[in-house]
């Protein structure tokens, strides 16, 4: 099949990607020929030991860091170009403190060029339970809160996929019940960091685990009832880095 024809298809697509900070050698970079593809509507979550390369996977799809090798697309279009397919909630709400939360809202949807924004903004503000609190500036407001803003955000421009870096940070049960409502709508596709296994299951239908940059486990089914074996794959990683590491 022609590449190009195949990456069409998936709704996130990464071949032989690599990634690297400032200071990182060629031969320990952050990412190292990481091959990922996403179906429309799959959810995947994403662990791995501090220092995996997670994080930095995610900032690559959503056009934060650029990759030094191999390729990565959404929706068949290459990442600076499909901006308007994603959203992000990460466990920095990128929220601007001096304006309210319907400001914040109002804003981005701006950029997005949001049909209708501002009854979206008042709708948006409803379903993350934020409607009598959407003229209080985002520096009063808590961190639980504020990642409710966060998420509204993500949500706001209706994206075709949802890059969850650590989104529970600040919520309570409840707030991640919304926020896994909202992912699975439609078919919208997920990919989730988190190093709280319990919670990520609840929204991840497939694992694929993170290792010194490098895709070290994948699991293509997954239920609540993994949650002590890949807890248990990912203590024996974490060792494993760690004594590598005092070698």
């Amino acid at each position: 099949m022609n590449p190009l024809l195949r990456t069409a298809t998936y709704a996130l697509s990464a071949d032989g990607l690599g990634a690297r900070y400032a200071g990182q050698t060629s031969s320990a970079p952050a990412l190292h020929d990481v091959s990922l593809h996403v179906a429309p509507g799959e959810r995947v979550l994403l662990l791995g030991p501090n220092g995996a390369g997670k994080s930095t996977l995610l900032r690559v799809f959503a056009g934060l860091m650029r990759a030094t090798t191999g390729q990565a697309s959404i929706h068949g279009l290459p990442i600076r170009q499909a901006r308007r397919l994603v959203g992000v909630v990460g466990h920095t709400t990128y929220l601007y403190d001096e304006l309210t939360a319907r400001e914040n809202l109002q804003f981005y949807g701006d950029l997005y060029s949001v049909d209708g924004l501002r009854s979206r903004v008042e709708e948006m503000l409803e379903r993350v339970g934020l409607r009598g609190l959407g003229d209080v500036p985002v520096a009063r407001m808590s961190r639980g809160q504020q990642q409710r803003v966060s998420i509204a955000r993500a949500i706001l421009h209706d994206p075709k996929v949802l890059l969850l870096d650590e989104p529970e940070t600040g919520l309570d049960l409840a707030a991640f019940g919304l926020l896994e409502e909202l992912a699975c709508e439609g078919d919208r596709s997920v990919l989730l960091t988190t190093h709280n296994v319990a919670a990520g299951l609840r929204l991840g239908s497939r694992v694929v685990v993170l290792d010194c940059g490098r895709i070290a486990y994948q699991q293509d089914t997954v239920s609540l009832d993994d949650g002590h074996a890949l807890a248990a794959r990912l203590h024996s990683l974490a060792a494993t880095v760690a004594e590598a590491a005092a070698a």
